[in-house]
């Protein structure tokens, strides 16, 4: 197995690459900040990102957890790449992965400024001191399923071809911001996502009102969600409240990256225009 290095300071641009790099290079996986990637597949480990604190994020970074030794070590075993790349700080860092992994020792270093211009440098740099963005080379749907919790946004980026010019290929990253930043610790409050699924629930036709909302935490980034609202008579009772629970899903996930895992609707009313009959419970 042939490892990899691609170097260079944080923010600048490491990971906004790492999926052009390992396809120019036939790189069949990508170890970043603590995670295995094989193309759009988070494979395994624990994303620095995900950390609450820096010296966290360090430590997640050069796998000092034994257990998730283990666990990397393990789909390494099964996955069976020719080559690997490492992203690092430096090529210290980098060696110390691979020899925490049980990999050979990079045979091939590529810095940063080699592949990247310096006005791409400073713009990265910017985006990480100002904006506090980050960059996981797999596509949103996998981050958001392996690290609920965290604001993601999606990112195209073009697969430059190795031989003829042919159809173009498109990989999907994703810009995050994780939990520690430049800018203090993220949450969001219960009364801002109640606010949220109230809206959401509220533009579903034969609503007359979201009602009473309540939100319940059961691990960090999945939620549960009460919401007990009014309908509208005439309307076929099970596929508004149907509908309710779709689009407070979306509307909640979508905003926040957190993960809903079940929204219960309880009808506590019908309205007749201007006269509400309570308890119509469903």
């Amino acid at each position: 197995m042939q490892v990899i290095s691609l170097v260079g300071p944080s923010g600048t641009g490491k990971s906004h690459r790492a999926a052009n790099i390992a396809h120019q290079l036939e790189a069949q996986a990508i170890i970043d900040d603590g995670i295995l990637i094989q193309g759009n597949r988070i494979l395994a480990g624990s994303s620095a990102k995900r950390q609450p604190t820096r010296i966290g994020a360090i430590k997640s970074a050069l796998f000092i957890d034994e257990n998730k030794v283990q666990e990397i070590k393990k789909a390494l075993s099964d996955l069976a790449p020719d080559k690997v790349l490492i992203l690092g700080t430096s090529q210290e860092m980098t060696e110390k992965i691979a020899a925490r992994l049980g990999l050979p020792a990079p045979s091939q270093i590529l810095n940063i400024e080699d592949i990247a211009s310096e006005k791409e440098i400073r713009k990265a740099k910017y985006q990480r001191t100002q904006f506090s963005k980050h960059v996981i080379p797999a596509p949103t749907l996998e981050v958001k399923r392996s690290f609920p919790g965290t604001l993601v946004d999606p990112l195209q980026v073009f697969l430059k071809k190795r031989g003829v010019s042919g159809k173009k290929d498109w990989l999907e990253q994703s810009i995050i911001r994780p939990t520690f930043t430049y800018h203090g610790k993220l949450s969001i409050s219960n009364s801002a996502l109640e606010a949220i699924a109230g809206h959401a629930a509220s533009s579903v036709a034969g609503v007359s009102q979201a009602g009473k909302i309540n939100i319940h935490v059961e691990q960090e980034g999945i939620v549960n969600i009460d919401i007990a609202p009014v309908l509208t008579f005439g309307y076929p009772l099970h596929l508004v409240a149907a509908e309710i629970q779709e689009r407070v899903i979306v509307a909640v996930e979508e905003m926040t990256g957190l993960q809903v895992k079940t929204v219960n609707v309880q009808v506590k009313g019908l309205s007749f225009e201007n006269k509400k009959v309570s308890e119509a419970t469903v």
